[in-house]
Formats: C-alpha cells, structure tokens, sequence
C-alpha cells in the first residue's frame, strides 16, 4: 500500500509540476491533458486516474500553493514578525512569478478563485494564533484577509512588481494584516 501511495504523490507532483512549468510558457487555456502528460512524461488515461480535469489539477495545484506559504509564514505570523511574514510571502511569489502570473489570472473571476479564497480563509481560521479585533466576526475578518492577500498578489504581478519584496511586506502587514487583528 505505500508504495501506491508514494506512486500516486509522484505522479501528481510530476503533473503539478508539468502545469506550472507549461503555465510559464504559455496561457492556462492553450494546456492539453496532451501537454500535460508528455511534459509530465505519464500515460494520458493516467491523468484520469488522479484527476477528472485539468480544472482539478489546477486546484489542487494551487491548495499545495497555498498550503506552502501558510506553513511557510506561519512561524514569522505567529511571533508577530508581520512584516517578516509579508517579505516572505512576496519573495516566494517573485520567485515563482512567471507560473503564479497565468495562474491568478486563470482563476480570476471563476470557481477556482472562490476555493482559493475558501482555501486560504480556511487556513487563516484554523490559525491557532489568529485572533480578529473585538466585534468582528472570525469568519469575516478571514474572509478579509484571504480576499485581499490574494488581490495584493494579483496587483502586484499584473503591474510587474514595481516594488521589492521588502516593501510589499510592510504593505502587506499594514494594509491587509493589521486590520484583521485582535488585542
């Protein structure tokens, strides 16, 4: 049984990555389940195996997104290092830009932008450190901060990151951060 399961993470890490690297080169909507598999050098009835569509490769693609740089900023977060937390939410995003560019404005306006969000207010509210102000509902003051980290981002990639990461940290932590916490 393990090793279906470590065959299984192998073939969804290969195809994830086969998505990114082809959302690089070109538009979400030109990538064929074709593509997909020879990049990720599968079989094209294995891509059925793992996922019905590309839509759901895509959304698991960016769960794993998101579920890296909530591990990744939680420590900074947690001690109250906001702005810490904002630099690196910016520098893993100029490190990936080119992938994360096609894939914010693929999922912009659809379903996939609602699970990302509903992914990421998930991830805020299972925060054992987050702590919104006094009258404001956990849920809505999530639903803030997921909306608009992710708008912060999109921003911030549609106009060729005109800022170093540093900076959009201290954005990040003063403009989407600090109005969604608690005494």
């Amino acid at each position: 049984m393990a090793d279906i399961d470590r065959r299984v993470k192998r073939t969804r890490a290969a195809l994830a990555r086969a998505l990114l690297s082809l959302a690089a080169e070109r538009p979400l909507a030109e990538i064929t389940i074709r593509a997909l598999t020879e990049r990720a050098d599968i079989g094209y009835a294995t891509f059925f195996r793992h996922y019905p569509n590309k839509q759901t490769l895509l959304l698991d693609v960016l769960g794993g997104i998101v579920s890296d740089l909530a591990d990744l900023l939680q420590p900074s977060a947690a001690e109250g290092h906001l702005d810490d937390a904002g630099r690196q939410l910016f520098t893993y995003v100029a490190a990936h830009a080119p992938q994360l560019r096609v894939l914010v404005s693929a999922q912009r306006g659809s379903t996939l932008e609602h699970a990302l969000r509903s992914a990421v207010q998930q991830r805020v509210l299972a925060s054992p450190d987050f702590r919104p102000p006094d009258g404001v509902p956990a849920d809505l003051a999530a639903h803030h901060l997921a909306a608009a980290s992710l708008a912060l981002v999109a921003w911030w990639l549609e106009h060729d990151m005109p800022y170093d990461a540093d900076r959009m940290g201290r954005v990040f932590a003063r403009l989407v951060v600090a109005p969604t916490l608690g005494p």
